[in-house]
C-alpha cells in the first residue's frame, strides 16, 4: 500500500478543481456578455464604417476614373476636330492663294496688253507723224528740185500742193505695184 499512499499525496495534473472551473466559466460568460453588449457593436460599427469608406473611396475613384476617361475622349475628339479645321483652313488658304495668284496673273496680262496696245498706238501715231513729216519734207525737196530743174520759182501754193500730191500718189502707186510683184 505504500504505493497507494503516494497516490493520495500527489495531486493529479489532469484533474481540475470544480470550484475553479465554475468560477472561470461564470467569469468567461460575464466577460463575453460585456464584450457582446458594449464592445462588439462598436467594433462592428467601426468595421462597417471602414468598409463603407473603402468601398465609397473605390466607387469615387472609379467615378473619377470614368470622368477622366470621358474628358480624355472629349479632349481627343476636340483635338481631332481642331486638326480637321486646321486642315480645312490650310486647304482654303491654298485655294485662296491660287485664286489670288491667278487673279494677279490675269491683271498683269491685262496690264501688259494695255501697255502693249498703248505702245503700238503710240508707235502707229509716231509712224504716221513721221510719214507726214517725211511727205512734207519730200514734197518741199521735190518742189525745190523741180524749181531748179524748171528754172522757175514754184511759189504758187495750190500748184505746188497739187504737184506734190500727184508726185506722192505716183510714189505710193509705184511702191504698191513693186510689193505686189514680189
Amino acid at each position: 500500500m505504500i504505493h497507494l499512499a503516494s497516490e493520495a499525496t500527489t495531486p493529479n495534473v489532469l484533474r481540475l478543481p470544480l470550484d475553479e472551473l465554475i468560477i472561470g466559466t461564470v467569469a468567461f460568460f460575464i466577460v463575453f456578455f460585456v464584450l457582446a453588449k458594449f464592445a462588439f457593436p462598436n467594433i462592428k460599427k467601426t468595421l462597417a464604417e471602414r468598409v463603407d469608406k473603402i468601398e465609397g473611396g473605390m466607387a469615387r475613384a472609379d467615378h473619377a476614373q470614368a470622368e477622366a476617361n470621358a474628358l480624355l475622349e472629349q479632349y481627343r475628339q476636340q483635338l481631332a476636330q481642331a486638326r480637321n479645321e486646321a486642315a480645312e483652313i490650310r486647304a482654303q488658304a491654298q485655294a485662296d492663294r491660287q485664286t489670288i495668284v491667278e487673279q494677279a496673273r490675269v491683271e498683269a496680262t491685262a496690264a501688259a496688253e494695255q501697255v502693249t496696245a498703248r505702245a503700238q498706238a503710240q508707235l502707229a501715231a509716231d509712224q504716221q507723224q513721221m510719214r507726214t513729216d517725211l511727205i512734207r519734207e519730200v514734197g518741199s525737196l521735190s518742189v525745190n528740185l523741180a524749181g531748179k530743174i524748171v528754172g522757175e520759182s514754184l511759189t504758187d501754193d495750190a500748184r505746188v500742193s497739187a504737184t506734190v500730191d500727184r508726185f506722192i500718189a505716183d510714189l505710193e502707186q509705184l511702191s504698191t505695184s513693186t510689193v505686189e510683184q514680189v
